[in-house]
């Protein structure tokens, strides 16, 4: 088969592969579509390699090249033998994740048994961790690792439920985290700021909106008209850092107030910087954004002063529901399919051929109308 393989840093090459064997619990899918995530540009240009040796050590992509793609739905082609709940031709979205339970591992491991499926002991990651991901022809995975879609699902709508899930798991270890202001408690938060209006941000913002209903403040800060005008058509209030500086924007909308809550979701080390002058005293700060890069870990010490309550995420963990599948990608496919989150409306490049991908990396994310890009070979 074809896949897009990611061979060095900022170094991707369209070349024939061994077509992948779907163990006995797999299927083989035909992809269907697939999200160009950030994640997959951090990779690319060398700013994050998940992909670890025994020693925890970043293995080089010259020595494991490595095919990306970790949102996506593929159609069943055949599976290994002993799948009985998903038959050729059935369509499917899929956790890229490979944990206790989709690797057949008894008992669970500490983590899954807690929901922390994404942090699972054995944990494997399809287009991250060094596993094929879905940038290519086909792909074998594990049958409980597949939801079934409903049939006026768009393939790539269907895709771009793995990030919703990503948001899900990170909103709820927030909710988990006892800290001093929160949506429901005694102290309620008011004032909301997310940093970044890119796919994630934009997710954030429905969730709180059209999940959570949430009613008060929550500013969105870019410096991309575009991302910030659907910020606009979500319910956020957009602030282009680019035009204001940012703390004074805080400062005016919430009265000296600041904010609640932070989520850092554009990666982007200055934050950090600014970050004292932002958050009211024990604030919650979600630290969802990867791939910061310029700033010494020294300016911590005045954020750490404030005593913030600091929660990281990362990926789409979730307890299981009792066919084994996912939950957490089950209640983002259900948001996603009833449009109570949007995930099309920001969905701004497409790609029809492997050989488009690269450009995507080299050049597309850098535009200034870029959001989401997707492959969708159909």
């Amino acid at each position: 088969m074809k896949a897009a393989v990611l061979e060095d840093v900022g170094n991707m090459a369209v070349r024939s592969v061994a077509d992948p064997t779907p163990a006995p619990h797999e299927v083989l899918l035909k992809v269907g579509a697939v999200g160009v995530c950030g994640t997959d540009l951090h990779i690319y240009r060398g700013h994050g390699n998940y992909n670890l040796d025994s020693r925890g050590r970043a293995i080089p992509l010259t020595k494991h090249p490595q095919i990306l793609g970790h949102e996506f739905s593929g159609e069943v082609l055949e599976d290994g033998g002993e799948v009985k709940d998903l038959k050729p031709g059935a369509r499917v979205l899929c956790d890229q994740g490979r944990n206790c339970q989709s690797q057949r591992r008894q008992p669970l491991c500490s983590y899954c048994a807690s929901g922390d499926t994404h942090q699972c002991a054995f944990y494997m990651e399809h287009g991250i961790t060094g596993l094929q991901g879905a940038l290519a022809e086909y792909i074998a995975i594990p049958a409980v690792n597949c939801l079934p879609m409903a049939d006026d699902m768009p393939a790539e709508q269907a895709a771009l439920v793995e990030p919703l899930g990503c948001i899900l798991h990170s909103s709820d270890r927030v909710e988990r985290s006892r800290a001093r202001y929160s949506l429901e408690g005694p102290e309620r938060i008011r004032n909301i700021l997310i940093t970044g209006a890119g796919p994630a941000g934009l997710l954030f913002l429905q969730y709180l909106r059209n999940v959570k209903h949430f009613d008060g403040l929550v500013m969105v800060s870019d410096i991309r008209e575009k991302n910030l005008e659907l910020a606009a058509q979500f319910g956020g209030t957009p602030i282009n850092a680019a035009k204001s500086r940012l703390p004074e924007a805080v400062e005016e909308l919430t009265h000296g107030e600041r904010v609640h809550y932070l989520i850092e979701a554009c990666g982007n080390s200055v934050i950090f910087e600014q970050m004292p002058s932002l958050i009211r005293k024990q604030a919650t700060v979600l630290l969802y954004g990867h791939g910061h890069q310029g700033r010494d870990i020294g300016l911590l010490c005045i954020v750490l002063f404030f005593e913030p309550t600091l929660v990281a995420s990362v990926g789409a963990s979730g307890g299981f529901d009792p066919d084994g599948r996912p939950t957490t990608y089950r209640r983002a496919r259900e948001l996603v399919h009833s449009k109570a989150v949007q995930v099309l409306p920001f969905v701004t490049h497409r790609y029809r051929l492997l050989e488009q991908i690269d450009r995507a990396f080299a050049e597309d994310f850098a535009k200034p109308e870029y959001i989401k890009g997707v492959f969708n070979p159909a």
